[in-house]
């Protein structure tokens, strides 16, 4: 059984440790043998190297240096070669797949990738160079140089934007660092792990790598991608770690691969942007472009989001948890009679028999009806979702069924590998089984249902695809996000999940929620931050929980919350009691109300921008940087945003009425006030009657409607534009995408 380096169950793993003991053989990419052009393929010779240690003036370092072989007998070789190829996918997609081993386990489909893979015929044929060849785009070169081999990737104008790290080039007097493009072979079981080594230029940032609460520019950072249920937003954790990112640099990468990968990003070593893989092969795409056409060339290989039923951008009421039929009539009761908007009431943990024991049926005792329950609040517009695991107690009634019908993951020996019966979704029994207790409930009027959890598949594990669960624990979340949307789409015929885990993939399945938020300030932001990320990562929509999850959301910060949940793609008010506007003080539930109405007037102008963001693969809420590339202060910024292509955001993170916010060049015109601000400057701003600042590109057109009780009570025949000007707002006239006739509308 392998190694992992880890003290916990499911603790993340760091991919980079075997790299620096002494007692790991490393293999250095030295250069290339039997290359042919045409194909693109040949093999690389890897040097045989191990680290040795060296005292000089009273300390210790590790050296990496070329050593002779010891096995016997000597019909194992000393510096294998093993095969590599170059392709091209479009003319800004360039692939690498290198190998170090040889292959036995049979290829299976790739979920993370949607469709075929395309050869792209437009790059050149290879060109010969002094050291090797060259191929060449409209918007990119990649060189390949054989002795000593090297990988770099120009822009169209010549200009490197990246290139590997071989073992020469350090000119660093610590020459194990950085790691060279290496693989390393572990002397416990003889896996092969690989270092990946890239260069990065001053000033270079990197962003993306899934839904990560760290610093948004992760040059600087160490990152494990590993699911792991977090339990917070403020540490290196992530429910949604994604293979992904991109540069400053107008480039990005994308790390085919389900094992786990530590990013190092020039934490290691300042100039260097490593890839540990737990894999002993490496496909990696490089795209070329700014960061929306890398985003978009990303998408349209792992796919592009659906975009979710009008419905699902409505306010979503819910609490830990509503837990019998008269609570949830009452919310729902209580909501209209304040005139607050909802359209989906969330029943959380304990709506069965037993609060957290998920068996897929309502409580006897506390639901009298619940068919007629979902159909009386659908008469009000309202929708009912469900909170679900796929994981099963010794108490639940299907855990022994389960178990007996082979459709559970195991240990090496056939048991169980932890406390519960974990689904196995690499099973079609299994997902059969799953979804049809799914479609009960969908057949009863539930109109989502809650992916939660996931991130838990044991690394040990055996799974049905006869993979291990270093290749099946990343990969769990997509195949579960698939399970739960598949049966969605077939019983409701919409595109809907609402999700904590994923991969990279499952922004095919919006929604996905940014798991369990502290209720502090900090908290707020790291929400932010987030999103941010997981928009940089290929999703288009993405939710949290208003006010935090862990505690009772204080209400100054529940107040100032609320607008920033708004100004997101899906808005949802969960966690610890009480969530409910009217539990708290009359000013505030007004504040509540108006933050609501606010979403549900601009509800043409949000449907309009999901509809063109999912066509283009790119997020609702958007870093400054995506509308401003050219502005080197906007890939500075974290704690403001775009909110689709036309308005800026800033969210209130602290306890005041203004805040100090960038707007690029332009004209910026406040959206709450009609004042007209210049930009490319910093400006202190004084928020709204609604607690955020919010401003428009002047020049813009933003639909509107009037705001409704639910989404199906909005009169799109009364749509009207709101032109925003140097001179302030006026009436106007444009166009939306029509969310019932799914076409455009001129409104004049």
């Amino acid at each position: 059984m392998k190694h992992y380096q880890t003290s916990r169950l499911n603790e993340a793993i760091d991919v980079s440790i075997p790299f620096h003991q002494s007692d790991t053989l490393n293999f250095m990419g030295d250069h290339v043998t039997d290359f042919d052009p045409q194909s693109r393929s040949g093999r690389i010779k890897w040097l045989r190297s191990t680290r040795k240690p060296r005292l000089a003036f009273n300390q210790y370092d590790f050296f990496i240096e070329p050593t002779q072989s010891w096995e016997f007998p000597v019909e194992y070789p000393e510096s294998p070669e093993m095969p590599f190829d170059i392709s091209f996918v479009t003319p800004r997609t360039a692939r690498i797949r290198i190998q170090t081993r040889r292959k036995v386990a049979k290829e299976q489909p790739s979920l993370m990738i949607s469709g075929e893979i395309s050869e792209d015929t437009t790059w050149t044929s290879a060109t010969k160079t002094d050291n090797g060849y060259v191929w060449e785009s409209q918007f990119g070169k990649v060189e390949l140089g054989l002795h000593p081999f090297h990988l770099t990737f120009k822009d169209a104008n010549g200009k490197v934007l990246t290139q590997t790290w071989h073992h020469q080039d350090t000119f660093s007097l610590q020459n194990m660092y950085p790691v060279p493009f290496s693989f390393a072979r572990s002397i416990q079981d003889m896996s092969h792990k690989i270092a990946a080594t890239f260069s990065l230029s001053p000033g270079e940032k990197i962003y993306g790598t899934g839904e990560s609460f760290t610093g948004l520019n992760k040059r600087g950072q160490r990152i494990d991608l590993w699911t792991r249920d977090s339990l917070s937003v403020q540490t290196g954790d992530m429910y949604k770690p994604i293979p992904f990112f991109l540069s400053s640099r107008q480039y990005g990468m994308f790390i085919h691969s389900t094992a786990p990968i530590t990013l190092d990003i020039g934490k290691e070593y300042d100039a260097a942007n490593t890839i540990y893989m737990d894999d002993d092969s490496m496909d990696l795409f490089f795209f070329f472009g700014d960061p929306k056409e890398v985003l978009s060339e990303y998408t349209a290989l792992t796919g592009k989001s659906p975009v979710p039923p009008l419905w699902s951008f409505g306010l979503w009421m819910s609490r830990i948890t509503y837990d019998s039929e008269a609570q949830t009539r009452e919310v729902a009761q209580k909501l209209q009679e304040h005139q607050i908007p909802c359209d989906v009431i969330h029943l959380d943990t304990g709506w069965f028999e037993e609060d957290w024991r998920c068996d897929y049926e309502f409580s006897h005792t506390r639901f009298d009806d619940p068919r007629k329950m979902i159909e009386d609040l659908r008469k009000q517009g309202l929708r009912v979702s469900l909170w679900q695991i796929p994981y099963f107690t010794p108490t639940n009634r299907y855990f022994q069924e389960l178990i007996d019908r082979g459709l559970v993951v195991t240990d090496p020996d056939g048991n169980l590998p932890t406390e519960d019966a974990i689904l196995d979704f690499s099973n079609p029994e299994t997902v059969a089984w799953y979804q049809e207790k799914i479609a009960e409930l969908l057949k009863m009027g539930v109109s989502a249902i809650k992916a939660d959890f996931g991130e838990g598949a044991p690394i040990f594990g055996r799974f049905h695809s006869g993979q291990s669960g270093r290749l099946e624990h990343n990969l769990y979340p997509l195949r579960y996000n698939k399970a739960v949307a598949d049966v969605t789409e077939r019983v409701n015929g919409e595109h809907i999940i609402w999700a904590r885990s994923a991969w990279a993939g499952s922004q095919r399945y919006p929604i996905h929620w940014g798991g369990d938020t502290e209720n502090t300030d900090s908290a707020m932001l790291a929400c932010l931050r987030a999103a941010l990320s997981i928009g940089l990562s290929g999703f288009t929509y993405w939710s949290h929980d208003i006010g935090g999850f862990v505690k009772e959301s204080p209400e100054a910060l529940y107040r100032r919350w609320m607008p920033f949940g708004m100004l997101t793609s899906h808005s949802r008010c969960h966690g610890a009691p009480p969530k409910e506007p009217w539990a708290y003080s009359a000013s505030f539930m007004d504040d509540f109300r108006a933050a609501a109405e606010m979403k549900y007037k601009l509800m043409p102008y949000i449907y309009t921008q999901a509809y063109l963001s999912s066509q283009a693969g790119h997020p609702l809420l958007r870093a400054m940087f995506l509308e401003f590339p050219e502005d080197p202060t906007c890939w500075m910024i974290e704690d403001q945003y775009f909110f689709g292509s036309d308005i800026l955001v800033a969210p209130l993170f602290e306890e005041t009425d203004r805040r100090i916010v960038y707007l690029p060049q332009g004209q910026w015109v406040d959206y709450q006030t009609g004042a007209v601000y210049e930009g490319q400057q910093w400006l202190t701003i004084q928020a709204g009657q609604i607690p955020i600042v919010m401003l428009v590109r002047a020049g813009a057109s933003i639909p509107h409607v009037e705001a409704a009780l639910t989404t199906d009570h909005i009169d799109w025949d009364k749509v009207s534009i709101t032109a925003y000007t140097s001179e302030g707002i006026t009436e106007g006239q444009g166009k939306f995408y029509h969310p019932l006739h799914q076409k455009w509308v001129e409104v004049n």
